[in-house]
């Protein structure tokens, strides 16, 4: 039989917004205005001051540039497709557009484990936290969720690459996903999806269950080594803004990939992929702003309050 190879996509998005189309773009392009800002703000703070030169800011830069990658990646083709109520999208883009949404999410899985470690070793071993978190060991801690992500994601991308689009182009979603890329393939997916079940899931669990273990640890080194109230409040407000990231982080991941898609409807799953891919870049640098003395000390100086 003769099949056609579908050389482009068309993502529907939200559906039918009619008069709130507008609305929804004004609302959603200043989200992402704000997140650029927030994000490239912590960046630029944390680059320029002496008082923000230390592993913890320097990881933190790392999570910010993660977040403007994942934003920058998903969101300006997003309000494309809400003002005009969808939009064309080419294989190579599509493909693209997904290599860079999953290997950055798989890389920030990594990058959160590395600020938990940092995190243990300067609560469970301060005085031999500067010997080891030198630049030369931070600079190692922050490549490596980079190469591991993009490397070990390109693997599932070429496969689906490989695949033939040879029957309906049209994505019901707001940006090329792995789910919605696989509906639409007439080609064998089950090995992919057995391959991501049994590799892919891992890597999101595993940096998980290390952010457990190390702040398992980090409580049990706060309650036992810090007597007084006060010092453990101060101990636990330097992990806090880092918990809460974790627990938004991998509360959408959970949500997304880890529910069986027979569970839920596609309009849940473009709710949690809004919070995955556009909220939660805009709550980090928000959640490390006002929980963060060192950053809102910074912030004072600069604005002369």
């Amino acid at each position: 039989m003769n099949q056609t190879r579908v050389m482009e996509f068309i993502l529907l998005g939200f559906g039918n917004l009619h008069s709130f189309r507008i609305v929804f773009f004004i609302l959603f392009l200043i989200i992402f205005v704000f997140t650029v800002m927030g994000n490239l703000l912590i960046i630029i703070l944390v680059s320029t001051n002496v008082q923000l030169q230390s592993p913890m800011y320097f990881f933190l830069c790392h999570l910010s540039f993660s977040d403007l990658v994942i934003s920058t990646n998903i969101v300006p083709k997003m309000l494309g497709v809400i003002l005009l109520g969808g939009k064309i999208i080419t294989y190579f883009a599509c493909i693209t557009q997904f290599y860079f949404f999953s290997g950055t999410t798989l890389a920030e899985c990594f990058l959160l484990s590395v600020m938990s470690f940092d995190r243990y070793l300067a609560i469970c071993n301060p005085l031999r936290y500067s010997g080891i978190m030198d630049f030369k060991c931070q600079l190692y801690l922050s490549l490596w969720p980079w190469l591991l992500g993009l490397t070990l994601n390109f693997i599932s991308v070429m496969s689906v690459a490989n695949f033939n689009f040879c029957h309906d182009n049209i994505i019901d979603h707001f940006f090329c996903d792995l789910s919605p890329l696989l509906k639409l393939s007439c080609s064998d997916t089950s090995v992919l999806e057995m391959e991501f079940f049994l590799f892919s899931v891992p890597l999101f669990i595993f940096p998980c269950g290390f952010v457990i273990v190390t702040y398992v640890y980090i409580f049990q080194a706060i309650l036992k080594g810090i007597p007084s109230t006060t010092g453990r409040q101060k101990t636990f407000s330097t992990c806090s803004s880092h918990l809460i990231v974790v627990g938004t982080f991998y509360g959408t991941l959970i949500g997304k990939y880890m529910i069986p898609s027979k569970e839920h409807s596609l309009l849940i799953n473009k709710i949690v992929s809004l919070l995955h891919t556009v909220f939660t870049p805009l709550f980090n640098p928000i959640i490390y702003s006002f929980r963060n003395k060192d950053i809102k000390t910074t912030l004072k100086k600069l604005s002369g309050s």
